[in-house]
């Protein structure tokens, strides 16, 4: 997976993925809590004030629909959170600036900085507010905040504290994640990453009613590696491996290690052909690359979901475990796919 600025190595997309669709929920009920207070204020500061609010939920409605997708889905969801900023920045500039209760509304999107962002994002989150603050403030009214200083000071200082505050709390979250669901060898997910995801895309593929791919994949000859040249060796093999997988795949396309030299693919929205693709990349990858100053070579079983079906998981991965096991049957370094006649050919 290439990186970006905001994931240099593009090894915490997941991280940002996984929590961004934990927020989604809340982020509509807190929408919903200020769209209350807009209502109950409008005698006050106007009704006109909801429509900022509306089109920030549809910045982010927009950005939910095409995240998963994306190459580099950090970028389109730090560049819907700036727009929301930017919309509370009008709607604090035409009720009045620096004197407009809504001042403090720049501090509800930093919240979600730290669910989604390293602290590179954090930062940038937090000087991009600062300086909106500062333009709006100055820009309205400059004579109220030069009479007035703290009616910029307090909102500043509230941001900047809550910028240090997420820092904290996501390093810690992400030192409590990596413990739970990373596997500790090579960085990638493990296998109670795979069952929550499972999870989730059994969930998605009764909404979208596309299929799931899956694939299979088993280091080959492993064995002798670790019996000729030592368990540091072998370890040193599995570390480079996960890393050409996870360069090889897309944002999207989640890689987990789970257990000794075997690893899983899924591969949402991809049929059969498609994840085949995928796993001959894969497979030429590993072939291609020096690992662990080795070279070696991967089997690879493919299978997917039906169309228009919800995913069962236990029944895709006995599929592409068939596969795999007809891969090292018929020579290894190759990818074999789950159809009937591979089933077939398979011994009771």
């Amino acid at each position: 997976m290439r990186g970006s600025w905001l994931f240099p190595d593009g090894v915490d997309r997941e991280r940002m993925l996984d929590m961004d669709r934990r927020i989604r929920p809340v982020r509509r009920a807190s929408f919903g809590v200020l769209a209350i207070g807009l209502l109950a204020s409008g005698p006050w500061l106007g009704w006109w004030t909801i429509i900022p609010l509306a089109l920030a939920a549809i910045v982010f409605r927009v950005a939910d629909e095409h995240i998963d997708q994306a190459e580099r889905p950090e970028i389109g969801l730090f560049l819907a959170w700036t727009l929301s900023q930017v919309i509370i920045a009008v709607s604090v500039a035409l009720s009045g600036g620096p004197t407009a209760p809504t001042l403090s509304w720049f501090a509800i999107p930093l919240v979600t900085l730290s669910a989604r962002f390293s602290e590179r994002g954090i930062a940038v989150g937090v000087a991009v507010s600062v300086v909106l603050v500062l333009a709006v403030a100055f820009g309205v009214d400059a004579g109220a905040v030069i009479d007035d200083p703290p009616l910029v000071i307090a909102p500043l200082a509230l941001m900047l504290a809550m910028g240090i505050l997420n820092t904290v709390l996501m390093r810690s979250e992400k030192d409590t994640r990596a413990e739970a669901v990373l596997d500790p060898l090579t960085g990638m997910l493990n296998r109670k990453a795979l069952a929550g995801r499972a999870a989730e895309l059994a969930q998605q593929s009764e909404v979208t009613r596309e299929p799931v791919g899956m694939i299979v994949g088993d280091l080959d000859h492993f064995k002798v590696v670790n019996d000729t040249l030592g368990h540091s060796t072998g370890d040193a093999v599995l570390k480079d491996v996960a890393y050409v997988i996870r360069k090889a795949l897309r944002a999207f396309d989640f890689a987990y290690r789970i257990g000794g030299e075997e690893f899983v693919v899924l591969v949402p929205g991809a049929d059969l052909v498609h994840t085949e693709v995928v796993a001959e990349q894969l497979r030429a990858a590993v072939e291609a690359a020096t690992v662990g100053g080795q070279r070696v070579t991967m089997s690879f079983g493919v299978s997917a979901s039906p169309a228009e079906a919800r995913l069962d998981y236990d029944q895709l991965f006995a599929d592409a475990d068939r596969a795999l096991y007809l891969a090292k049957r018929d020579g290894r370094n190759c990818v074999r796919l789950a159809t009937a006649a591979a089933a077939a050919a398979i011994p009771a």
